[in-house]
């Protein structure tokens, strides 16, 4: 298996996966397909996909942001199972996670993510994959460490539409596996910085980071 790395939407690799994330996740969840040019060719923000026998059977996308010490993994997408893609993809992304920490001369305090909640998502079908149901996705980041914020969470849809999605939390993985909580200031400056891409921000996320910005710490809960 090849982990190839994606910076063009000319790549036929980024044709085969947008393929795939539209059969994954729900439309809101994706980017369309022209307006990936641009990040694809963000030097800080990192596509690889999974090539097993010349095809893609896996992706994800994560960024390193030194200058709050902190990553986010964007998305992970295991097309097949029975090929160990989700191992294969966790063990070179932190492979590059640790080579950018290096190079920017910092220490990551941890990592973000957005996981699904399988209660409130359970009428989407993930495009009948098994690995990627959310409640099995949401049991192997707890495994590898991530809790989830104690916010009611809600983003801006990636379709522009400037919707609010819900169904999620913020999860995240401290290095420090003691920490259990996080400085609001830090979540909201990660929020504004992540969805500084989106325009079209729904009330319902402008008034989570409003709220966030009145608290002092942010407690870390078990998934």
């Amino acid at each position: 298996m090849e982990y190839v790395r994606i910076q063009s939407i000319q790549d036929p690799n980024f044709a085969e996966m947008h393929g795939l994330m539209g059969r994954i996740f729900p439309p809101e969840e994706v980017l369309v397909f022209e307006l990936w040019e641009e990040p694809l060719q963000d030097p800080n923000i990192h596509v690889y996909v999974a090539v097993h026998e010349g095809a893609v059977v896996g992706a994800t996308e994560y960024r390193y942001q030194a200058e709050l010490k902190v990553a986010m993994t964007d998305f992970t997408i295991i097309g097949q199972p029975g090929l160990g893609i989700g191992r294969f993809l966790y063990v070179n992304r932190e492979k590059d996670l640790r080579r950018l920490e290096s190079e920017s001369g910092t220490t990551s305090i941890g990592m973000f993510a957005e996981i699904y909640d399988p209660l409130e998502a359970e009428a989407l079908s993930f495009g009948q994959v098994l690995p990627m149901h959310p409640a099995v996705r949401r049991e192997v980041l707890s495994h590898i460490g991530f809790s989830k914020l104690d916010i009611r969470y809600v983003h801006p849809s990636w379709d522009h539409e400037g919707k609010a999605v819900t169904g999620l939390d913020l999860g995240f993985r401290p290095a420090d596996e003691n920490r259990t909580s996080l400085p609001a200031s830090l979540v909201v400056a990660f929020l504004r910085w992540y969805y500084q891409a989106l325009p079209n921000k729904p009330q319902e996320w402008l008034d989570m980071v409003a709220a966030l910005e009145k608290r002092d710490e942010i407690p870390l809960k078990p998934l």
